[in-house]
């Protein structure tokens, strides 16, 4: 059930990921993939309802797993005494951590109910009887890594997307580290020799011939998710769009002051002044930022809003998913 085009739409949480954009890169001839981090099980399914709608052809979903950090509260209370400051300017108070499963269960008991033709995982390999369960509806299973190790301990997925360094957004490492990781020119010939499984290479991929570099070095697709931020079906907000093309933003960066866990985005104020600070406390952070995160939007301001991105992000343009699909096809 491999897509017809070895171009597959990473998932993006938070906004970017839409039933639009995963039907018209499926429609297209590549692999959509919606995202439920953050997303209640009931928008979640409402989300797979609504791709359904627009396209037959197969396209995928992806969970976080749950966080396992061991938190230290005094950090965390320092940090929200550190970002006062910046809630007291937005008008604002900073958030207050909550449930840190993303409703897991309930979203894989849906899943396992009625799965889309992928489930894919990050943070994490999910439970051998949770893989079996969605193999048994007819779900092909993915699990991110970021390392050889990784890769091993998802023996049970029926493919592995490789997660390089260079990517946009959240690392998907199974732990809350910043240690330096294998790029991924390196990481997919690496994870090739210790394992048969289909791997989809991701991370700093923006042209055909990157695509090409990848599929050379044992990959069966590429994943791109920074490329289509600026796609008209993205849902991504029109500041975070207006940010990828500005000329201010010149570089990215991991941070975890946005959400507490490793994430590349361009280099702002935000990520700048609190990056040494923010503590290893996902998603507890992601909650105490959240209203300021929604203030900088609504007011415009992109130096206090994450801005997820990968190194490759100056290649980004406004084009249709479709066209962009066929462009990236080498």
């Amino acid at each position: 059930m491999w897509p017809e085009l070895p171009i597959v739409q990473a998932p993006m949480a938070g906004g970017p990921s839409t039933p639009e954009l995963a039907a018209a890169v499926s429609e297209a001839g590549g692999l959509g993939f919606l995202a439920a981090g953050y997303r209640t099980p009931e928008a979640m399914r409402a989300d797979i309802a609504a791709t359904r709608k627009l396209t037959s052809r197969p396209f995928g979903m992806n969970v976080f797993m749950p966080s396992l950090d061991v938190v230290d509260p005094a950090a965390v209370a320092a940090y929200r005494d550190r970002l006062a400051p910046e809630a007291a300017r937005l008008g604002v108070e900073p958030g207050t951590p909550g449930a840190r499963d993303d409703a897991y269960d309930a979203k894989i008991a849906d899943l396992v109910s009625d799965p889309p033709a992928f489930v894919s995982f990050t943070f994490g390999c999910p439970a051998p009887d949770v893989v079996r369960a969605l193999k048994d509806r007819g779900a092909t299973v993915i699990v991110t890594v970021t390392t050889v190790d990784e890769a091993l301990r998802a023996s049970d997925a029926d493919a592995l997307c490789l997660q390089g360094p260079e990517a946009g957004g959240h690392r998907a490492s199974f732990a809350n580290v910043l240690d330096d990781l294998p790029p991924l020119r390196e990481l997919v010939p690496a994870v090739r020799a210790a394992t048969r499984q289909p791997l989809i290479a991701a991370g700093g991929l923006a042209t055909a011939a990157d695509v090409a570099d990848v599929l050379a070095l044992g990959a069966v697709a590429a994943q791109l998710g920074t490329a289509f931020l600026r796609c008209p079906e993205s849902g991504a907000s029109d500041l975070h769009k207006a940010a990828l093309a500005d000329s201010r933003f010149t570089s990215t960066a991991m941070t975890r002051a946005f959400s507490g866990r490793p994430a590349r985005g361009l280099v702002n104020r935000f990520l700048a002044e609190h990056s040494g600070e923010a503590p290893a406390a996902y998603p507890d952070i992601h909650y105490m930022t959240a209203p300021l995160r929604r203030a900088s939007t609504a007011q415009g301001d992109p130096d206090g809003v994450n801005l997820w991105a990968g190194e490759s992000f100056r290649e980004t343009t406004e084009t249709p998913a479709a066209d962009l699909v066929a462009a990236l096809t080498p």
